[in-house]
């Protein structure tokens, strides 16, 4: 069998049409021995696109933005799409099952500090007319480093991917309160990456077809199931947390039915990143997305 080798920005359950594309056997099935790996502190998925030591990378179309706001051409092809919402949570510290967006003001929140997740949970709270000025937002480091300060008391709210909030909340930390997706609504969050070569391949054609019916499957079958074929890739976690959380994103709408990057959601990710600051005027959907290979 070819190897083929995967790698990960961040590792959660919001990525399942990718870990079940492994998990599933669909990439064995088409003459695949898959390997994956989650980025390095200091080193990009992209980077490892760029030095060969990848093939495919779960990444964002916003990964585009620093190169298009240069007028460069972005190095590598975002050609289909992993998600079309922002996967994170909130977890209170105590439980509110009246919870507004509002009563985050004058609150200390763990807020994950990379370059979406910050940009995306600033337009949520524009969208739930809260000033993002008029939270105590703390960078406590990685997610790891997150969840260990706020089980150590720190913080009234933490932002998460799932499972980990639900995981927190089974552990007795907190109460997983609102969801980023639902306030931010429709975007291009994250995708499958790769060189322009690579895509030219029949490897590619292969792959596209086993992350086809991953997704299928994934949107076919009741969390249970896909949580008992990933179960293996979260060994912290509870089986029950991650089913609950997979029937939650399965409901969300993050995962469709159909593979490619569409201008609607890319237009979503552009709203975001502009009230961001980060990039400077709309750029054209065609110079960021690619069409998945055909199969």
């Amino acid at each position: 069998m070819a190897n083929i080798k995967i790698e990960f920005s961040r590792f959660s359950a919001f990525y399942s049409p990718l870990i079940l594309t492994m998990a599933s056997g669909f990439l064995k099935r088409e003459g695949f021995e898959p390997g994956y790996s989650i980025s390095k502190p200091g080193k990009s998925a992209v980077e490892s696109l760029l030095d060969g030591s990848v093939h495919v990378v779960q990444s964002a179309p916003s990964q585009t933005f620093a190169s298009l706001e240069k007028g460069e051409i972005p190095p590598v092809v975002h050609f289909a799409q992993i998600n079309e919402t922002d996967g994170f949570f909130l977890n209170a510290r105590i439980p509110d099952s009246k919870f507004s967006w509002k009563k985050l003001a004058g609150k200390k929140v763990l807020v994950d500090h990379g370059g979406q997740p910050l940009a995306m949970f600033k337009y949520a709270c524009h969208r739930e007319s809260l000033n993002f000025s008029d939270i105590e937002a703390i960078d406590a480091g990685s997610t790891d480093e997150m969840e260990q300060a706020y089980k150590g008391g720190e913080g009234d709210y933490i932002h998460l991917q799932g499972p980990a909030p639900q995981q927190l909340q089974k552990d007795g930390f907190g109460s997983v309160v609102a969801s980023v997706g639902k306030a931010v609504g429709l975007c291009a969050f994250s995708s499958l990456a790769a060189t322009r070569d690579w895509l030219k391949s029949d490897a590619a054609r292969r792959f596209m077809r086993a992350y086809r019916d991953a997704r299928e499957l994934l949107l076919n079958s009741p969390p249970s199931e896909i949580a008992r074929i990933e179960k293996d890739f979260f060994p912290n976690i509870d089986v029950d947390v991650l089913t609950e959380t997979i029937g939650f994103y399965q409901g969300l709408g993050c995962w469709t039915p159909h593979l490619e990057i569409t201008q609607e959601a890319f237009e979503g990710a552009l709203d975001v990143f502009l009230h961001a600051g980060i990039i400077t005027k709309r750029h054209g959907f065609k110079l960021a997305v690619s069409a998945p290979p055909i199969v």
